[in-house]
Formats: C-alpha cells, sequence, structure tokens
C-alpha cells in the first residue's frame, strides 16, 4: 500500500507542475495584452482549472488509463518511472524556460516504463496511435484555427473605431476563463487517469472506474499549479513571438479554448501548450507572417520534436535503476 501512496503523491506532483508549467499558456496573452493584473488572471485561471474536470467528463483519463497499456501488464513500478521521468522533464523544461508540453512527457513517460517491463507487446496500438494523433494533430488545428479566426475578426471589425480594442481586452477575461475550463478539463484528467489506473494494479478497485476523490485532488493539484505561476513559460509565450495585443489575445483564447475543449470530450489528451503556442503563431501571421518571431518558434519545435523520444529512453533506464534499488 505504501507505493500507492508514493504513486498517488508523485501524480499530485506532476499534475501541480502542469498547472506550473502551464499556466503560461492561459495567462500569457491576458497579462502582455494588459486584459487583467498578473495575479489576478492567475488566480481566476486556477479556481476555472479546478471547476473544468467535474464539468466535463473523465473521457481523457481513460483514454490514458485503459487505451495505451494493458493493466494486467504492468506492475506500480512502471507508474512510478513515468511519473519520475515526466516530473524530471517538466522541471528541466521550466528552469530553460521551454514551453515543452507535459502530455508529452508523460506519454513518452508511461511508452518507455511499459517497454522496459512487459515489452513492445503491452503497448496497445490502436491507443497509443489516437494519442499521437491528438498530440501532434492538435496544434496544426491551433495554427489553422487561430489563422482562419482572426481574418475572421479582422474582417467583421476592419469598419470599427479604436473603441474596438476595449471589447477585446475586456472580452480575454470571459475566453481567458474558458481556456482555463478547457485546459482543466483535459490536463486534470491525465493525472486521474494515472491514479485509476494504479488503483486497478494495485487491486485497490475491480475495474477502471475514476472516484470522486481522485477527480477532486487531481482537480485541486492543477488549480494550486496554475495559481503559483511559471512566469519563465508566461514571458516566452506572451512577449518573445511577437508584441500581444487584445485582438491577438482574444483570437488565441477562443480558438484554443474549442480545439482543447473539443479534445477533452471525445478523450483525446493534447498538449495545451502546444495547441496555444500555435494558436498564437496562427493568430499573429494573419495580421503579418513577417511580425511572428518563427526563430523562436522553431526552437519551440524542437523541443516538441524530441520530447517524447528522450522521455521514452529516460524513463526506459529510469525502470532500470528503480528495480535495481528496490
Amino acid at each position: 500500500m505504501t507505493i500507492m501512496y508514493i504513486l498517488i503523491g508523485l501524480a499530485l506532483i506532476f499534475d501541480f507542475l502542469n498547472g506550473f508549467h502551464d499556466s503560461s499558456n492561459i495567462v500569457a496573452t491576458i497579462i502582455f495584452s494588459r486584459a487583467m493584473p498578473p495575479r489576478i488572471a492567475l488566480y481566476l485561471t486556477a479556481v476555472a482549472e479546478f471547476i473544468g474536470p467535474f464539468l466535463f467528463g473523465v473521457a481523457v483519463a481513460k483514454t490514458i488509463g485503459e487505451d495505451i497499456v494493458l493493466p494486467g501488464s504492468i506492475d506500480m513500478l512502471v507508474l512510478v518511472s513515468a511519473l519520475s521521468t515526466a516530473i524530471l522533464w517538466n522541471l528541466f523544461t521550466w528552469y530553460f524556460g521551454i514551453p515543452s508540453s507535459s502530455s508529452h512527457a508523460l506519454i513518452g513517460g508511461i511508452v518507455g516504463a511499459v517497454i522496459a517491463e512487459a515489452g513492445i507487446s503491452a503497448i496497445q496500438y490502436l491507443g497509443l496511435l489516437k494519442v499521437v494523433i491528438a498530440l501532434f494533430v492538435s496544434p496544426i488545428l491551433g495554427l489553422v484555427v487561430g489563422y482562419l479566426f482572426t481574418r475572421l475578426v479582422f474582417f467583421l471589425t476592419k469598419n470599427s473605431s479604436m473603441k474596438i480594442n476595449k471589447f477585446f481586452k475586456n472580452s480575454q477575461i470571459v475566453t481567458g476563463l474558458g481556456l482555463a475550463l478547457s485546459h482543466g478539463a483535459n490536463d486534470a484528467q491525465k493525472t486521474m487517469g494515472i491514479i485509476t489506473l494504479g488503483l486497478v494494479v494495485s487491486g485497490t478497485i475491480n475495474q477502471f472506474q475514476v472516484p470522486v476523490w481522485v477527480i477532486a485532488i487531481s482537480a485541486m493539484a492543477i488549480s494550486l499549479g496554475t495559481a503559483v505561476g511559471g512566469w519563465r513559460l508566461i514571458r516566452t509565450l506572451g512577449g518573445r513571438f511577437y508584441k500581444i495585443k487584445p485582438v491577438h489575445g482574444f483570437a488565441a483564447q477562443v480558438s484554443s479554448a474549442a480545439i482543447i475543449l473539443g479534445a477533452a470530450l471525445v478523450g483525446g489528451p493534447v498538449s495545451t501548450t502546444q495547441v496555444v503556442s500555435s494558436s498564437i503563431l496562427g493568430v499573429g501571421s494573419a495580421q503579418r507572417v513577417n511580425m511572428v518571431r518563427w526563430g523562436v518558434a522553431g526552437n519551440i519545435l524542437i523541443a516538441w520534436v524530441f520530447t517524447i523520444p528522450l522521455t521514452i529512453i529516460f524513463s526506459y533506464l529510469f525502470y532500470f535503476l528503480l528495480n535495481f534499488l528496490a
């Protein structure tokens, strides 16, 4: 039973770091477009993050817990290795201000540890394919939807006065909360899926059904992480792509929230970091392509590409280290 408590503790640390790491995705455009003071933005976002998992079901949790790996073929050490790898990766990328994907790190950690324990045959390929498609298609959608939605906004407001900026600025309170709800609904469920899978593997419960207390503690952990805020990443997303204005923040938040919430409802675990970043790029390029600092985007793209393969390797090795120490 002790290892179950360790697993829950690690899962909540990962969840906290996910909120801490991803708070930049939710509030960066709000802060840098001066729609809201930083702390107020973070605190309101944290409340919405907590509420999100209770509103939109547990489809993503089931994908993480049931569709990637056969529960009967793994032990608790696999889950501990996966979470430990994802936590270390999040800390590393946070320290260097790289908006890497917590979702990619967790998926890579799970796959690497499962292969180390039970071999490739324990991976459910259709489930993994579903996850990979969701992770890699969603940022492309973010770029496209961000571009198209911004062009539509520019068309509808082309004859408006400068007062329209006040509308975009104030609207970000609503769109930012919507984005936070969608993020809480999608990302907190990944932690729920790991904890519930641990309960099944340990024999604590007989079937994969997410308990209410698991939803509550997962929602609390991610909201606390968001309230603290990862300022290094906020600066990256809010200022290094281009100078964010209220219209950019409004369009990026609407585009991102639509994609992330849609994915949560169908059980697709997406990377909020990727979706928001690509939406910001799409929004900026809709105004002027050369306005975007594409070199910064390229550096982030490299982190995205290498996260899953590197975390697979690290988790594979970490499993053997833990197994040796145990």
